[in-house]
């Protein structure tokens, strides 16, 4: 069965696309930490991020300096964390998520909500700002 980041590169599940080229895609935490928390994801499905080819794993991180850029230029923050953890979804993928402090990236605060039109807001401004 196909994982849900499958689904969604699929177009089968609707997300808050920020950008995407033909071997990743990035798009809104649907549970963010911060409002604004990104998912970088191959379209290659694999489980574990360093099961990745060499090629695609470094292309992978340079897509998301990309994306974390663009982050930085529309999100109020000081930096933008990465984050790689691999269990909830079996389906590499690395987080992106804008901090003012440390504790920001603490998986186990509780996550924010945000409206659909503030999403909505969000991806369309930082894909605005991706230079791929």
């Amino acid at each position: 069965m196909a994982s849900i980041f499958t689904r969604i590169i699929n177009g089968e599940i609707p997300c808050y696309k920020v950008a995407e080229d033909d071997r990743f895609i990035a798009f809104l935490d649907v549970r963010p930490l911060k409002p604004g928390h990104t998912l970088v994801v191959p379209k290659k499905e694999v489980d574990y991020i360093f099961d990745l080819d060499e090629e695609t794993l470094a292309g992978m991180m340079v897509f998301a300096r990309k994306i974390a850029l663009a982050m930085k230029e529309v999100i109020e923050c000081r930096r933008i964390g990465v984050a790689v953890l691999g269990l909830e979804v079996p389906h590499a993928h690395i987080h992106l998520i804008p901090l003012t402090r440390e504790t920001d990236m603490l998986f186990t605060n509780p996550r924010v909500s945000v409206t659909d039109e503030e999403n909505k807001r969000l991806a369309k401004a930082i894909g605005d700002h991706v230079r791929l």
